[in-house]
């Protein structure tokens, strides 16, 4: 075959030629790049994980205002119910109210220092206990409605010590009373 035959050959079979030729530099071109592979796919992972966290935070970021009002609203909520160590005399004025809600007699009331866990240990919070040692004296219902309206009330309240004696005597109507002392804490800000 000579190259007129070649060439007259290669006019006949244009599609063919074209596509032997295309197929020729394709095959070419993967033999090249095939070291390329294994560095592609690991980019394209990385992209599909990126997409795949931007569409989440998309669906979950629909919802966002409305959680973080309601967060904003539950904390007001929280911090309308602490109470101030530096502000004694209303501190106390919530045992005043309880006395007289309960028809209890408040023998002793007094705050202790703020109390932020361990001794020596950085607060990591922005709420702390403050300390209350509280007597009062009434029957057993009155001092049961006490300490449950002091622990359902107004205010956080942890009880951590509660003790119940008789006054006993002779009278028979200091003969059904009972004295409450407790240890507490109410939750404030420091």
């Amino acid at each position: 075959m000579d190259a007129e035959q070649l060439v007259a050959s290669l006019k006949a079979n244009p599609i063919g030629v074209a596509c032997g030729a295309l197929a020729l530099a394709l095959a070419v071109g993967i033999y090249f790049r095939s070291d390329h592979v294994p560095d592609s796919e690991a980019l394209l992972d990385q992209k599909a994980s990126l997409g795949e966290r931007l569409d989440a935070n998309l669906k979950n970021g629909v919802q966002l205002a409305d959680q973080l009002a309601a967060i904003t609203a539950a904390r007001k909520e929280v911090e309308a119910r602490l109470i101030r160590p530096d502000e004694l005399a209303k501190n106390l004025q919530f045992f005043y109210k309880l006395e007289a809600d309960t028809g209890t007699k408040l023998i002793d009331s007094r705050q202790a220092q703020v109390t932020s866990g361990k001794p020596g240990a950085k607060a990591k919070t922005t709420y702390a206990g403050v300390g209350f040692a509280v007597s009062v004296r009434g029957d057993y219902v009155r001092l049961l409605d006490f300490l449950r309206r002091l622990e359902s009330g107004q205010r956080f309240c942890r009880v951590l010590t509660a003790t119940v004696t008789n006054i006993g005597g002779s009278d028979k109507e200091r003969g059904n009373e009972l004295t409450l002392t407790l240890s507490l804490e109410l939750l404030g800000q420091p």
